[in-house]
């Protein structure tokens, strides 16, 4: 967004009468002709009150005084001269800095003759005398900005300022004295308060700028200075100002960081030597004072007594950080060799920061120590970069080696995390600094002082090397790694980071996937290819120049195949998902470092198979082409040639087909090519125009908002492109230019004409009845941008869009305000007045009073959504003049007065603004006595309001009508200050009448006690006891019938529902849900409506005219109050929040003094109320407080983030108190604080927008929560869990990925404990503490409260390779204790102990410690082994080991593990008794066994894998089912027994089935056959799994290899086992895994089971039978559903094509059987997965099946099954229809080509493939020769299946009934679009059909019409029973109608048709 600049305000000159008297009186004096000329000029100006014409006259006179000559005697300058001068000062000195005239006062001044300026600086500084003497507080401002502006450029200015050293000086120290007396009475008014800081920084900065620019002067004047004098006291004083600056925390770090420099720099002008001057900072710096008289002391002893609060050992930690920057800024170090002294002071800085940094709390502190140690690393670099030679100690103590950049580099680590961007971009720059210095400082030093260029390459330096390897081996997910990385490829080339890692460019590129992470990838990407190609065609040219093309040739063919080549691959495989960052951030940079590339990416990807190759979510060759085109042509690289689009390089069939292509994005990326240009005024080809029009069709349905967005957002850029080139060409044209030329582009605007056309035609005619909400939210944005670009205007100039929308166009574009979505209701509200007037016709009286009446009668509606349309449709009318009349009638229709504002001028003249603002003002008035009448009534009947006139409606109208206004400029303030206290006194008295509800703890079933019976009126008992539940739940289920008239007969049980007619003649039916709706929302508007009047209306106050009082804004802040700190369920205080957010920011930027301190004062009570738990506060005291955190949390958020946040601190600091457990026994005085404070610090470390002001306090409320799990309270463990929550999100960040421990979730110590440096000591004793207690030899469980807590946040910590051996911070100290906790009785604290130990230990210290916990087992069985001790260990290794194997860098293991493990291995035998541990070792020794263990294979290895079969085959498993005996342990009943048995399943499965471990002898077999036929049913269920999961992997291998189909013989043995399965087992789960193991072998291996050769099908039949059977009869189960409906269909596809002759009959029966079960999976009732499964089955079958010439089915079933397919590409789910579309790429390609000659065979996007599935349908019923059975069956779906009156009727309880119910309502599908592609394709049908040639039966035919006109009939009566307007009142069922009209009328039109062609025949 662009950001337009604020123009600054221009004000006249205006003098006092005395002065200007003056000033006209000296000017009017004599003098010769210059003078004369010059005074004039000054008269005009001073008299002239136009500020414009006086910058004129001043830069007149400035020029008439630059040539005035010096006078040729010496006599004295004229005193016209000098009065001129006077009054340019006098004006310059009188306006503001901000005024233009001030700088045309200054440039005049400037041009003072150099003879004159000595009396101008004289005359000068006389009026800034005078103005510093005689000007109060009010104009220190101006006099600051003043004195600034003197020193900018003005050389008298500069003089004046010299003459009035002492007194500008004492004028400043005088300032800052106010200033900081102001600021302690300023607390809690955040404007003023910003204010004051200005302006105090501005008197710093400008008492820095004349000490600077006054320094000779100073200097002379201190040598004669003496004691007590002027000077030295203004000079004192201002120390002593900058000393109160710093040590005062109230101050913004901006001003004290100014005040830090302004310290250094006095000090530099009172000590003249740079040595004293450096060693007086140090001992700042140092806190340490010279003594007043030793030998050290150089320094003034004033100068040591005004700033003795810097000495002070209390003072702030970050006073020296504003110390260190003003050492660095202000002393020079630039261009010289620094003393002893200096050098000391320059190292002694990084030491004191680095001092201060472990800490610091806040992110702005922290800033600015980043941005120090970056400024010193700079400053140091700069010397040793300098002229002179660089000083020893330096260069050694910033060597890479040395501490200090060991210091600074722990630093970087720490931070290179850091949320703020600003600290992470100063952590580069630091670290790009330190190599940098490395550099320097190791560079040899020549004789003259300077480096030698001839010593050793960095490259060669161990210290860089290790650095390099050490980044390279850190985890991607950091994204510090990135920027170092970049810094060393900028300092080392590309090719030495390639060397050490060669598949860096693969690694990078497949992390484009990872939204958080793509930015950083791309710049070090970016980083890589270009120093790499530089490398390259650098060492190319220093080489021999013959052969150059081929030396060109040579080198970027490397260059491609290192960086185009593997971004091809990830393209044409990759997820979509993976690759959508590649084209914003990677793919641009790369055609713009080579743009000779994209012919390298054409040819490669063209040259490719068309089909995608990959998965089958990836984008395939054809989508990787499209996105490297988009990306060319964006940059320009790809060009428009005259002859052909893009020069031929793309054919257009190609492109045609990008733009259907199934995958959202690589049809975006094709209309990115066509849409998108590198120069704006491109002409638009017919080419291009040509793909947009067979683009846009088919992707206005699109369901996925991104790429909505991404559509209109490249129309844009075509729109925008066709005006800029249309403007062009009109300009060309009206130019006398070339008659061609001129002829041609007359042309091409008439092509842009027609295309605009046909475009805004296309768009309003898809905005039909029962379109879509994608279709109509595209069609509406994409008609706004035809509005806003070119404007449906009717005149001769444009292209006169408005003859294109005519008045059907623009009633559907109204009837959208009904529209159920909100965005669809804005956009066409805002489209609708830029339509013309006269298709709109709004401004018919007759039609503008029916839309009035339907938009009142929304506004009562019951159904939420309608009070929204009749908001849009009334502020839609509200621009029209005739408004005001229809009202009045409507009111009077109602029975009351309605006085309408009477208008001041003639309608015809009134304008725009005023007509909005006096409708609007009646419309409100109109709407407020309709709701005072309305809300009389609830205040007798609750119930009735909610059935009849529910309060919300009309609340919502007001609150959208004053949203439209501008508040600031009405007219009407009179009456809109007398309406303001009606509106908010019905706001008070609505939620009166529903807050008994929305307070009440149980809303739905509220009851009488729940209320203060004292304070209960007589009213509120009646709505109480109206809405008292029942004893049974029938009270929420059915509707009562409410009589409007008589009273209720009430019974001991309650009120008596009575069936009697209202006022109106009408029953109300009023449900639970109504009650609760109208309460909820009625308590949402008035929140919503007083936080608008408060927040846009202007305030009234004693000096300003405004629309709302001080008094009426404080009392809705006490209604807010009352309502977010009594109410006691959620929604009651969530939606007052919302109306007290706006309130609060409104009362901060207000003017008012008592409401800028009303947050202060409402956030002392709360507090105060929470700190003393009075029994008799009204706080509501729930298990979440309820409505108090959000009461704090809007009054915090208030504060503005620039000021010192001293609420929050003020906040925090009492909470955190609060929240930390009592000594002594818990109390309620106790616990309802402690509570309530745990409660706020959660809302209050959630909220965003306190952002990191909130993390100095993060490590308190850990500690806090922590600590709360150890209180007996059950209230204060709850709210200690939801804060332990919410901290963890705000330390980690949200979760990153599915994998919970995922290190994109983690943190590494180092950094969590720099930044939480408090939480050291507290976790490393709690854990210590926890794990004293976890001790199981007892026997006896102990459980710590905190320990699950600790070893949560242990466990998302991990030590990085880059942290030193002697790391304060370290996580060495954890790991026993973390250890100790594996022996707990605790199963799960063992579990999380394990976890939390694998991120503690590094990659490389894992087999050390995996040897270490293995030898603690025992090696043979005791009496005294602890299991729980053997279980933790055994977690340990297991976690360890897993991790080990989950790093891809991770070196080979030794022999010692398995050798221990070896030992050990009577763990996982029947000597070991435990079942937990038996079943833990065998996962270990599965993780040993697999192919990715990391261990080396070695004979140990080979010896173990046979011990481990042998183990298996003697296990359980190898047992009959019987042989158990009475083994007690072999029963389920046993702990752990279940687990063991899939542990040994698991480990059976991989040593059976996994490639690489498999032993080749029959013992494999057999015990794999032992796990299929294991009576466990969780056996049986693992090994299925692995096998499929090992079939499934080679399926894929076999896929990608494009070769062999034969499946592995592994499986031959198993096969019959599985038939057998699939006939005996009992387990659902387990069968539906059999079927899905072998619906994936080939059917032949089923055949190949009988002995008989060759196998006819037949044989098939009973298993297919029995398969189709378990589907029937499994419906509910979805898995067997799925898997029986996927072998199912794989045996009817083998039937099928492997039979010749005529199917039996119990075959046929079979399929007819199929065939159904594939119609009902399609049903929209059926799970997401069985309608996947369908769409899977269909695709599968088209070739066999749908476009099979023979017609193997049978007409009936085979059309049954393409209505199936239709209905699927039809579905709601994406995914659905996505997987439908699929039967495109099965069908022929010939049989595509004759649909679509023009656009190149692929998959396409599923209205594509419904309209081309349609048309080959059609295609093939006259080669079935079935045209007759066929058009008789499309014209029954053309008709419909549902019914009306039953849809009728349904339709309407839902909307009575159920006011959120969905019901069967797809939102995707469109039927009317459907019905019209029917009737397309029928009506060719019929025009083509042969006369006789199987044609429709006449009995059929009758049928059809019959219904036809039926239809039509019963649509055209409910239609006229509809209400008026039924568009609005009742939108869904008018739609469904007019369907079923059109739908008869349709296929009405066809029967005609054939009849007609049936007669002529």
């Amino acid at each position: 967004m662009v950001v337009k600049k604020k123009t600054p305000k221009v004000e006249a000159v205006v003098l006092d009468d005395a002065k200007l008297e003056r000033l006209q009186n000296s000017l009017a004096a004599e003098g010769d002709d210059t003078a004369r000329e010059l005074a004039q000029e000054l008269l005009a100006c001073l008299a002239s009150t136009d500020p414009v014409q006086q910058i004129q006259l001043i830069k007149k006179a400035g020029d008439v005084l630059e040539g005035i000559p010096k006078p040729d005697d010496n006599r004295s300058s004229s005193p016209l001269l000098l009065a001129s001068v006077e009054a340019l000062c006098v004006m310059f000195m009188s306006v503001e800095s901000k005024n233009p005239l001030k700088r045309a006062a200054a440039s005049a001044l400037r041009s003072v003759p150099e003879w004159l300026q000595e009396k101008a600086a004289v005359c000068l500084s006389e009026c800034l005398s005078g103005g510093l003497s005689s000007l109060g507080l009010e104009h220190y401002t101006r006099l600051t900005d003043t004195i600034t502006a003197c020193l900018d450029g003005v050389p008298i200015g500069e003089k004046g300022v010299q003459i009035l050293q002492t007194e500008v000086l004492h004028f400043f120290h005088k300032a800052l004295c106010e200033y900081l007396h102001q600021n302690r009475s300023l607390s809690g008014q955040h404007v003023a308060q910003a204010q004051l800081m200005h302006s105090c920084l501005g008197a710093v900065k400008a008492s820095m700028l004349v000490l600077q620019r006054t320094q000779e002067l100073l200097v002379t004047m201190l040598k004669t200075m003496t004691p007590e004098c002027p000077l030295q006291l203004a000079l004192s004083g201002l120390m002593s100002c900058y000393t109160q600056i710093l040590t005062d925390e109230e101050f913004v770090q901006s001003v004290q960081s100014t005040a830090g420099m302004a310290v250094v720099l006095l000090i530099r002008c009172v000590m003249q030597s740079e040595e004293d001057v450096a060693k007086e900072v140090t001992g700042l710096l140092q806190c340490r004072q010279q003594q007043q008289h030793g030998p050290g002391s150089v320094s003034p002893s004033w100068l040591r007594e005004s700033c003795v609060g810097l000495y002070d050992s209390g003072r702030p930690a970050a006073l020296v950080l504003f110390l260190c920057h003003g050492a660095l800024a202000m002393l020079s170090w630039r261009g010289r060799s620094p003393g002893t002294q200096a050098e000391a002071l320059l190292l002694s800085v990084p030491h004191a920061i680095l001092e201060l940094d472990s800490s610091v709390k806040e992110s702005s502190t922290a800033m600015v120590v980043a941005r120090m140690l970056t400024l010193w690393s700079a400053t140091a670099l700069d010397i040793l970069q300098g002229p002179t030679r660089p000083p020893a100690v330096l260069c050694s103590a910033v060597r890479g080696d040395a501490p200090l950049p060991s210091r600074l580099l722990e630093h970087v680590y720490a931070h290179w995390e850091h949320p703020l961007d600003g600290v992470r971009h100063q952590t580069r720059s630091l670290f790009r600094n330190l190599l940098l210095l490395h550099q320097a400082s190791s560079a040899t030093v020549g004789e003259d002082g300077r480096p030698d260029d001839s010593s050793s390459p960095l490259t060669a330096d161990p210290y860089i090397a290790h650095l390099t390897r050490g980044l390279l081996a850190l985890e991607w997910h950091m994204r510090g790694k990135y920027g170092s990385l970049s810094c060393l490829v900028e300092l080392l080339g590309a090719g030495y980071l390639l060397a050490l890692e060669p598949g860096l460019p693969a690694s990078l590129l497949g992390l484009m996937g990872d939204q958080t992470l793509a930015p950083y990838a791309s710049e070090l990407l970016e980083r890589l290819f270009v120093s790499h190609k530089a490398q390259l065609s650098g060492g190319q040219a220093g080489e021999t120049t013959s052969g150059e093309a081929e030396g060109v040739e040579g080198w970027m063919e490397e260059w491609h195949r290192t960086w185009v080549r593997p971004l091809l691959v990830v393209l044409c495989k990759a997820r979509l998902d993976q690759t959508t960052y590649i084209l914003d951030y990677f793919l641009p940079r790369l055609l713009r470092c080579n743009p000779a590339s994209l012919g390298h990416m054409v040819q490669a990807l063209q040259e490719g198979p068309p089909a995608a190759t990959g998965s089958s979510g990836s984008r395939g060759a054809v989508g990787a082409l499209m996105t490297c085109l988009r990306a060319a042509r964006a940059q320009g690289v790809l060009k428009p040639t005259e002859d052909a689009l893009w020069g031929g390089l793309v054919p257009l069939p190609l492109l045609r087909h990008g733009l259907l292509h199934k995958h959202d994005q690589v049809r975006m990326d094709t209309l990115g090519l066509v849409c998108e240009s590198h120069r704006s005024t491109e002409t638009i080809s017919p080419q291009e125009v040509d793909l947009i029009q067979h683009f846009l069709p088919s992707n206005l349905n699109t369901q996925s908002p991104g790429v909505r967005q991404q559509t209109v957002s490249l129309i844009k850029k075509l729109l925008c492109r066709l005006k800029d080139s249309a403007q062009l060409l009109q300009k060309r044209a009206s130019q006398d230019k070339d008659p061609q030329q001129k002829l041609t582009d007359q042309h091409t605007l008439q092509s842009y004409k027609e295309f605009l056309s046909w475009f805004c035609e296309t768009l309003f005619g898809s905005l039909a009845v029962g379109v879509s909400f994608s279709t109509s939210l595209t069609a509406l944005h994409l008609l706004t941008l035809v509005a806003e670009h070119f404007s449906f205007s009717t005149g001769p100039d444009g292209f006169a869009l408005g003859e294109c929308v005519s008045e059907v166009h623009a009633d559907a574009v109204l009837y959208c305000t009904a529209n159920n979505f909100l965005e669809v209701k804005q956009l066409a509200s805002c489209l609708l007045r830029k339509l013309p007037m006269k298709v709109v016709r709004l401004e018919d009286p007759a039609r503008l009073s029916s839309l009035l009446e339907a938009a009142l009668a929304l506004s009562t509606s019951t159904r939420p959504f309608d009070s929204v349309s009749a908001a849009h449709l009334l502020n839609l009318l509200a621009h029209q003049p005739c408004l005001r009349p229809a009202l009045v009638l409507s009111a009077q229709h109602q029975g009351f007065q309605l006085q309408p504002p009477q208008p001041g001028e003639t309608q015809a003249s009134e304008q725009a603004s005023t007509t909005l603002e006096k409708n609007t003002l009646t419309l409100i008035k109109f709407l407020l006595e309709c709701l005072k009448a309305e809300v009389t009534q609830a205040e007798q009947s609750l119930l009735q309001a909610a059935a009849a006139y529910p309060l919300y409606g009309r609340a919502h109208c007001i609150t959208a009508a004053l949203q439209q206004l501008d508040t600031g400029s009405l007219v009407l303030a009179g009456e809109w200050r007398a309406l303001v206290p009606e509106l908010i006194s019905v706001c008070y008295r609505m939620s009166d009448v529903v807050s008994p509800v929305v307070q009440s703890s149980s809303p739905e079933g509220l009851i009488p006690m729940d209320t203060d019976a004292v304070e209960a009126s007589a009213g509120l008992q009646r709505i109480l006891q109206e809405i008292q539940p029942r004893d049974t739940n029938d009270f929420f289920n059915d509707s009562r019938q409410l009589d409007t008239h008589a009273e209720e007969t009430h019974t001991a049980e309650g009120p008596v529902q009575e069936k009697t007619k209202g006022s109106c003649g009408e029953a109300y039916r009023v449900t639970a849900q109504m009650v609760l709706v109208c309460c909820w929302r009625t308590m949402k508007e008035v929140s919503m409506l007083l936080g608008e009047l408060c927040q846009s209306l202007p305030l009234h106050t004693h000096t300003k005219q405004g629309l709302i009082t001080e008094e009426q804004v404080e009392g809705v802040g006490q209604y807010f109050r009352e309502q977010l700190l009594q109410s006691r369920h959620r929604g009651a205080f969530e939606l007052a929040y919302v109306g007290f957010v706006r309130l609060t920011d409104m009362l901060c930027r207000s003017g008012s003094k008592t409401l800028q301190q009303l947050p202060a004062h409402w956030l002392r009570e709360v507090l105060a109320e929470v700190r003393t738990s009075d029994p008799s506060s009204k706080l509501c005291a729930t298990r979440r407080s309820a409505g108090i955190p959000f009461y704090i949390q809007a009054l915090l958020s208030s504060e503005p983030k620039s000021s010192s946040c001293s609420l929050l601190k003020m906040t925090m600091k009492e909470l955190t108190a609060l929240a930390m457990p009592t000594k002594g026994v818990a109390t309620d005085s106790s616990t309802v604080p402690q509570v309530h404070a745990l409660n706020i610090l959660r809302a209050l470390y959630r909220d965003t927008r306190l952002g990191e002001n909130i993390v100095p306090f993060v490590a308190e409320g850990l500690q806090a929560a922590v600590l709360g799990f150890t209180s007996p309270i059950w209230a204060v463990r709850n709210s200690s869990t939801l804060l332990f929550s919410t901290l963890i999100t705000r330390i980690f960040g949200v979760k990153k990925g599915k994998d919970e421990h995922s290190k994109k979730n983690r943190m590494t110590g180092r950094e969590f404990f720099t930044r939480f440096p408090a939480l050291y000591p507290f976790l490393l004793i709690q854990l210590e503490e926890a794990a004293s207690s976890v001790d199981s030899d007892s026997g006896q469980v102990k459980l710590h409260p905190s320990l699950f807590l600790l070893l949560l946040v242990l466990g998302r910590l991990y030590p990085s390779p880059m942290d030193g051996s002697t790391s304060p911070l370290g996580l060495a100290a954890f790991m026993p204790f973390i250890i100790r906790c594996g022996c707990s009785a605790v199963y799960r604290t063992r579990e999380m102990a394990a976890r939390a130990l694998v991120p503690f230990v590094l990659l490389t210290q894992i087999p050390a410690t995996v040897q270490d916990l293995l030898e603690q087992l025992p090696l043979q069985p005791g009496t005294r082994t602890q299991q729980n001790h053997i279980h933790g260990t055994l977690l340990q290794v297991l976690f360890l080991l897993r991790s080990y194997q989950a790093d891809s860098l991770k070196p080979q293991l030794g022999a010692d593990i398995t050798h221990t493990l070896h030992q050990r291995l009577w763990l996982a035998s029947r000597r070991n008794p435990c079942l937990v541990t038996r079943a833990v070792c065998l996962d270990l020794l599965g993780c040993v066994c697999s192919p990715d263990s990391g261990f080396q294979d070695d004979a140990q290895l080979q010896s173990l894998h046979n011990d481990i079969i042998s183990l298996l085959l003697t296990s359980e498993l190898a047992m009959t089912p019987g042989s158990h005996g009475d083994d007690p342990r072999c029963s389920l009943s046993v702990p752990g027994f279940v687990q063991y048995l899939q542990s040994l399943a698991r480990l059976a499965s991989s040593v059976c089935l996994t490639p690489g471990v498999t032993i080749k002898d029959p013992q494999s077999s057999q015990l794999f056959r032992c796990l299929l036929q294991c009576p466990y049913y969780e056996v049986r269920e693992l090994a299925l799994e692995a096998q499929l999961k090992m079939m499934m992997m080679k399926a894929e291998e076999e896929e990608e290899a494009e070769g062999n189909k034969d499946r592995a013989l592994t499986f031959d043995p198993y096969t019959q086992t599985l038939c057998r399965m699939v006939m005996e087992e009992t387990h659902l789960p387990c069968l539906a895994k059999v079927l899905q193991v072998l619906s994936i072998l080939p059917v032949s291996s089923l055949l190949s089971l009988s002995d008989v050769h060759p196998m006819p099908p037949e044989p098939l039949l009973p298993l297919l039978q029995h398969i189709l059977s378990l589907a029937q009869d499994n419906t509910h189960s979805v898995d067997l559903y799925c898997a029986s409906l996927k072998m199912a269909s794989g045996l009817v596809n083998h039937l099928i094509e492997n039979t010749s002759q005529e199917l039996q009959a119990s075959a046929v029966a079979s399929l007819g059987l199929w065939v159904a079960l594939v119609r009902q999976g399609c049903a929209e009732d059926q799970p997401t997965e069985v309608k996947l499964i369908t769409a899977h089955v269909l695709t599968e079958t088209t070739a066999c099946l749908l476009t099979n010439h023979s017609l193997p089915l049978g007409i009936t079933h085979t059309l049954a099954l393409w209505q199936s397919l239709f209905t699927l590409l039809q579905d709601e789910e994406q995914e659905v229809r996505d997987r439908a579309s699929h039967c495109i790429c099965n069908t022929p390609q010939d049989q595509l080509r004759a649909l679509q000659p023009d656009v190149a065979v692929g998959a396409v996007c599923p209205p594509v493939a419904l309209r081309l599935g349609l048309a080959l349908l059609c295609r093939l019923l006259p080669v079935w020769g079935q045209v007759g059975t066929g058009t008789a069956t499309l014209l029954d779906w053309l008709l419909g299946d549902c019914t009306l009156d039953a849809a009728s009727q349904d339709s309407g309880q839902v909307d009575e009934e159920f006011l959120f119910e969905k019901g069967d309502l797809n939102l995707w599908a469109e039927p009317l679009q459907w019905a019209r592609l029917l009737h397309q394709h029928l009506s060719v049908l019929a025009q083509t059909a042969v006369p006789g040639a199987a044609s429709i039966p006449t009995v059929e035919m009758h049928r059809l019409e019959e219904r036809a006109q039926a239809q039509a009939r019963a649509s055209e009566q409910a239609l006229g029973a509809l209400p008026a307007l039924p568009q609005f009142s009742a939108a869904l069922e008018h739609a469904r109608l007019a369907v079923q009209r059109e739908r008869a009328a349709l296929a009405l039109g066809v029967l005609k048709t054939l009849q007609g062609h049936a007669a002529s025949s």
